[in-house]
C-alpha cells in the first residue's frame, strides 16, 4: 500500500497537486456499492495532505480561463446564491436537515441526542463519567422532551474554560449504526488541537470525491474552523486531511487532465 503525502500551501493548492498526482499514482477500480456504482475511478492506497495556511483566499481552486473548463465548485454552492436553497456552510454548521435527507454534517455536528445510558448518567449527574453542564439554549438545548448537544460549541466551551492542552476535544460525525446506512456519511471526524497559540483541524474522510468534493468540503471545514477560532480566542491553524478513498470518478479523469495539462 502506497501512502500519498503532500505538503500545500493553501487549499487550491492542495486540490491540484492531488489531482494532478492521482493521474499517476492512482489504482483504477471499478465500484461495487455506493454512488457510480459500476463506474471506475482512480484512487489513492491512502492520502494525507498538510495544508499550511488553509485560510489563504481563495479557499475555491482558480481555474486558469485557457484550461476552458468550469470550476469544479461555485462559490455559491459554499456559500449561499442563486440556484442554491441552502449554502454549504449551513449544510455544515446547522442542525437543518430536509425531508429525505438520512443526515447531515451539520445535524450530527450541532445535534446530537442525548439517549440511553449517557442520558441516565447526565439526569443522575453522575460526576464520575459524565460532565453534565447547565441545558444553556446553546451548548445544551431540550426540544420536544429531547435533551441535544452541539459539539461546535461544546468544544469551544470546553477550551475556554479548561485550557488548551486536551487530546479529547474531537467533532465526531460518524456513528456506529452507520453501518445500515446505504450511504453512510463521507466525513466521519475533525479532531482538533490548539498548539502555539492556533487551533488545528485533522479531518478524516473515509471516501472522498476529489475533484468536485474535496475543494467544497474543505471550504466549508475552514470557515468552522475560523469561526471556532474566533470564539475561543486563539489564532486559526493549520490543517492536515487524510482519506483512504480520495478518487477522481471516470467522468472527471478529462477535465484533470485539461487541468493538468496532460493530455
Amino acid at each position: 500500500m502506497n501512502i500519498h503525502k503532500v505538503n500545500a500551501r493553501d487549499l487550491p493548492d492542495l486540490w491540484f497537486q492531488a489531482v494532478h498526482d492521482i493521474l499517476d499514482n492512482g489504482r483504477k477500480f471499478t465500484i461495487d456499492r455506493g454512488s457510480y456504482a459500476g463506474q471506475t475511478r482512480l484512487e489513492y492506497d491512502y492520502f494525507i495532505g498538510k495544508v499550511s495556511f488553509p485560510g489563504t483566499q481563495p479557499l475555491i481552486p482558480d481555474i486558469p480561463q485557457a484550461c476552458g473548463i468550469p470550476n469544479p465548485v461555485e462559490e455559491a454552492y459554499v456559500y449561499g446564491g442563486e440556484r442554491y436553497q441552502r449554502s454549504y456552510i449551513e449544510y455544515l454548521m446547522t442542525g437543518h436537515k430536509e425531508p429525505g435527507e438520512s443526515y447531515t454534517y451539520g445535524e450530527r455536528l450541532t445535534k446530537v441526542p442525548l439517549t440511553g445510558d449517557k442520558l441516565l448518567w447526565w439526569r443522575n449527574n453522575t460526576k464520575d463519567i459524565i460532565d453534565a453542564r447547565e441545558v444553556d439554549g446553546k451548548i445544551v438545548f431540550e426540544q420536544k422532551g429531547i435533551l441535544y448537544l452541539n459539539q461546535i460549541e461544546w468544544i469551544i466551551d470546553t477550551y475556554k474554560k479548561h485550557g488548551h492542552r486536551n487530546n479529547q476535544m474531537v467533532l465526531q460525525v460518524a456513528h456506529p449504526s452507520d453501518v445500515v446506512l446505504l450511504d453512510p456519511p463521507c466525513l466521519r471526524s475533525i479532531d482538533t488541537r490548539i498548539q502555539d497559540g492556533q487551533l488545528i483541524f485533522f479531518v478524516y474522510f473515509r471516501s472522498w470525491d476529489l475533484w468536485g468534493g474535496l475543494p467544497a468540503n474543505l471550504a466549508g471545514i475552514q470557515n468552522l474552523k475560523e469561526y471556532m477560532a474566533a470564539e475561543i480566542g486563539v489564532a486559526d491553524g493549520s490543517m492536515v486531511v487524510e482519506s483512504k478513498g480520495l478518487h477522481l470518478y471516470g467522468y472527471a479523469e478529462d477535465l484533470a487532465k485539461l487541468r493538468c495539462l496532460k493530455v
